[in-house]
């Protein structure tokens, strides 16, 4: 039997030869001669001495709609985006600017984040990628060439529109947009783009304090989430708004952020949740954990919570209120309005769940939003790590104390997309019979049946006195002034403009060396707007402003070209909308203000104020940016004089009822 069995062996080795001839893939044992995977770097990356990136594109699928229209086609699409120091200084803060220009849509993008906000981002402009959670760049001299420390990788989603073909487009350009460096044209081959940056040897520095972490940045809107004290389950934090814009306001601001980790909010100082949901709090995570606490006493549970500032009257509540800075009804106004007021700070008990369960374990949430009633709209970028922060120690003595960790959120005002604005202006100049109107749909037209009025067209011109009168009282002067003006009319009348809040600029007068204008404030509106201010950007001819005469104003540098004005003590109160002397006949009324400007054209050259530079480029109320008519006021070939044109009349007037008088007096 054991001689079979070796025979059988021995005929199975001589027939093995045979075998791997015929099917070469067969094998009895491991391959050791497999191919390996080719690691060799790209050659722009060995002969890179600074920061190298690339950006490599994948393919394309076709989205839902398809449409026959190949430029409004959207496309899903994949890329990837590196960034490697290869020099021997560390990068701190890297910024990578990629250059999209085909619509691209941002959806997600995995170590990193962009500057513009939470994804999806819209990156018709191109976006900056910010480290996230890798925001510096260490160099491999100090690493032994660790790459997880001296490179990130961006794996990139998105949407692109039009095209032809699966390749996805490639971007204009890539770029280090850190101070200090400079970066040649990006050069393509292919699905594949590459630069090497390197230092700038121009540039110099401003000496700063060496810092641990990133600088800290500065926008229209910092906010900074210190941690002040750390336990194993729980931390507590200080959340400090600051508003340094000199345009940046806030109205009942609501903030909101996402927590990453499951994180819950115990308690709160200096503010309150929106919505307390005891259930939301058992379901969760946190509910199996901590299962003796008694979670009807928890302030918000929400994965993203809603945060509303604390009314005035409970600034001095003794478990509520007493934090500087706190319980202002949500209001934050420019620091050279009321230094006070333009600054906010609350704090929170933060419980954490495992396994971030040690004294040292701190993720700030993520996704910040700010907004508030009649503001500007805020953009946040992601929270930054950065130094500690000082605070005087609560001793008295002089001494400083330290948080136990810091970030810092930016938030930067955005100009309003068209037809989403807050607040509205009308033209009407001293040479014209006629007003231009707010834009149709200036703050948009959603709740408007689109079916009765055109979204689209060009409002009518008006007399000036019906901008006193509501839209809906306005359709029979309209169309009276449109007759006699010989204005055709159309049968789809315009939309309204739908702004609780506009302004009419009227062009006064326009003289030798000087020229003036009249500001009205209308609120359309019920309530009524207290701490209101205006802001008017006139480019060069702002550089001739002489007085306000009804407002408080002042000129905003370093351009002055920006006129500020709000209303004088006492009188900073726009109310809202009333009713008419008879409600059943008489139009209600819009609460007003105004005042006349006055301008002087000494050292600024040439002026045409007729033709547009006596007209604002921007216009701002409460930080909004307001919606501009298409068109100036034109010449009007007609009769209507300049009152500058009766000023000599006037003159010989006033001067012949002096001599007189001083002939009369002198006979006395």
């Amino acid at each position: 039997m054991k001689k079979i069995r070796y025979v059988h062996l021995n005929l199975l080795l001589l027939l093995l030869p045979l075998i791997n001839l015929q099917f070469p893939t067969i094998s009895l044992a491991q391959d050791y001669d497999e191919p390996k995977k080719d690691d060799t770097p790209p050659p722009g990356l060995v002969h890179c001495n600074g920061v190298y990136m690339s950006y490599s594109s994948g393919g394309r699928e076709k989205l839902y709609p398809r449409t026959t229209n190949a430029t409004a086609q959207a496309w899903s699409f994949k890329s990837t985006a590196m960034i490697v120091n290869t020099g021997i200084e560390e990068v701190k803060g890297w910024q990578m600017f990629v250059g999209f220009h085909h619509r691209e849509i941002i959806v997600s993008a995995t170590g990193a984040v962009s500057s513009d906000g939470d994804f999806p981002v819209d990156a018709t402009n191109g976006t900056t990628f910010i480290g996230s959670p890798n925001t510096d760049l260490k160099t491999s001299i100090l690493t032994a060439g660790d790459y997880t420390q001296i490179s990130t990788n961006i794996e990139i989603t998105g949407t692109v529109f039009g095209g032809k073909g699966t390749a996805t487009p490639m971007p204009k350009t890539i770029k280090l947009t850190n101070d200090g460096w400079q970066c040649p044209a990006a050069t393509s081959k292919g699905d594949t783009m590459q630069v090497c940056c390197k230092r700038n040897p121009k540039f110099k520095a401003k000496e700063k304090l060496k810092t641990k972490f990133m600088p800290r940045q500065h926008g229209d809107l910092n906010i900074i989430y210190d941690v002040l004290q750390a336990y194993a389950s729980s931390y507590m934090a200080q959340v400090t708004i600051d508003n340094t814009s000199p345009l940046g306001r806030l109205d009942h601001w609501n903030l909101t952020w996402e927590w990453m980790r499951g994180e819950f909010i115990y308690s709160m100082r200096g503010a309150y949740a929106a919505e307390k949901n005891t259930l939301e709090c058992l379901s969760s995570k946190a509910g199996q954990f901590y299962g003796d606490l008694d979670f009807s006493q928890v302030a918000n549970c929400q994965k993203k919570p809603i945060i509303k500032d604390l009314p005035a009257e409970r600034k001095d509540d003794n478990i509520t209120g007493k934090l500087p800075f706190c319980c202002k009804n949500g209001t934050l106004l420019p620091t050279h309005m009321d230094p006070s007021k333009s600054k906010a700070i609350f704090q929170l008990q933060v419980y954490k769940v495992p396994p971030d369960q040690n004294r040292t374990a701190f993720f700030p949430p993520r996704n910040w939003k700010i907004d508030g009633i009649v503001n500007p709209q805020y953009k946040c970028g992601p929270p930054i790590r950065v130094d500690a922060t000082p605070f005087p120690d609560p001793s008295g003595l002089q001494a400083t104390t330290y948080a136990i960790a810091s970030w810092q959120v930016i938030c930067n005002i955005t100009k309003p997309k068209p037809k989403a604005a807050r607040c509205c202006v009308s033209f009407s100049a001293f040479y014209n019979d006629s007003a231009i109107p707010c834009n149709t749909c200036a703050c948009g037209c959603k709740d408007i049946d689109t079916d009765t009025c055109n979204a689209n067209a060009r409002p009518l011109l008006l007399p000036p006195d019906t901008l006193l009168v509501p839209f809906d009282n306005r359709t029979l002067k309209a169309k009276v002034w449109a007759k006699q003006k010989h204005m055709a009319v159309p049968k789809k009348l315009p939309c309204p403009d739908n702004c609780g809040i506009s302004l009419n600029w009227h062009l006064n007068s326009d003289y030798g060396n000087g020229w003036s204008a009249r500001v009205t404030l209308f609120n359309w509106g019920n309530n009524a707007v207290e701490d209101w201010f205006g802001a008017l950007d006139l480019g060069k001819a702002g550089l001739g402003y002489e007085n306000i005469y009804s407002f408080n104003g002042s000129r905003i540098p370093p351009k002055n070209q920006t006129i500020f004005f709000q209303g004088l003590p006492g009188m900073n109160y726009l109310i809202g909308i009333t009713n008419g002397t008879n409600p059943a006949r008489d139009p209600q009324i819009p609460g007003k203000m105004q005042s006349v400007i006055s301008f002087k054209k000494k050292n600024l050259g040439s002026l045409n104020i007729i033709g547009g530079d006596g007209f604002p480029k921007r216009v701002f109320f409460n930080g909004e940016e307001c919606e501009l008519p298409k068109y100036f006021p034109k010449k009007s070939s007609g009769k209507r004089l300049s009152s500058i044109r009766f000023l000599p009349s006037i003159l010989l007037a006033i001067t012949t009822f002096l001599a007189i008088t001083d002939r009369f007096l002198t006979g006395v």
